[in-house]
C-alpha cells in the first residue's frame, strides 16, 4: 500500500526506514491554501503516528505570521497531545528564508524548546536534518 500523498502544494512520503515523515512544499502558498494542506498532514500523521517530520519548505519565501503564531499556540501542542510525545519538526529552509525567520524578533533557538511540547528545527542541508530528528528520536527511546 503506497501511503504517500500529493496535493498541489505538499506531498507527503512516510519514510518508515528513518522514522519520519516527509513533507515537501512545492511553492509559495496563498494562506487560504494552507488549511487543506494541513489537514492532508494532520490525516498522514494520523495514519502514520509518527512524531518525527522533515518540512522541506526551500521553495517557500516568507511565512504567514498568523500561521506560525496558530502553528506554534495550537497545531504543534495538539500534534504532540494527539501523539502521545514530543513532536520534532525539521524545516529545510533555503538560506533567504532561514535568515527571514532567525531575523524575526519572536524567533526561539532550539534550546528554547527544551520544556515544550514541540521542538522546531532549521536547516540548509537535509542530511543535518536527518541527523538532528534521530538524535530525537535516541532521546526519546532513552
Amino acid at each position: 500500500m503506497n501511503s504517500e500523498v500529493t496535493l498541489p502544494l505538499l506531498q507527503l512520503t512516510p519514510r518508515p526506514d528513518l522514522g519520519v515523515l516527509v513533507g515537501r512544499w512545492g511553492y509559495q502558498p496563498d494562506p487560504a491554501e494552507l488549511p487543506a494542506a494541513y489537514e492532508a498532514l494532520t490525516a498522514a500523521v494520523a495514519r502514520d503516528h509518527c512524531r518525527f517530520w522533515l518540512q522541506d519548505i526551500r521553495r517557500r519565501s516568507l511565512n504567514d505570521p498568523h500561521i506560525t503564531k496558530w502553528l506554534l499556540s495550537d497545531y504543534f501542542p495538539g500534534m504532540a497531545r494527539q501523539l502521545g510525545g514530543r513532536l520534532c519538526v525539521a524545516y529545510l529552509v533555503s538560506p533567504a528564508l532561514h535568515k527571514t525567520i532567525t531575523d524575526d524578533p519572536g524567533f526561539l533557538p532550539l534550546a528554547a524548546y527544551e520544556d515544550r511540547p514541540f521542538a522546531l528545527g532549521f536547516f540548509g542541508d537535509e542530511g543535518a536534518a536527518i541527523q538532528w530528528l534521530q538524535a530525537q528520536q535516541r532521546a526519546a527511546t532513552s
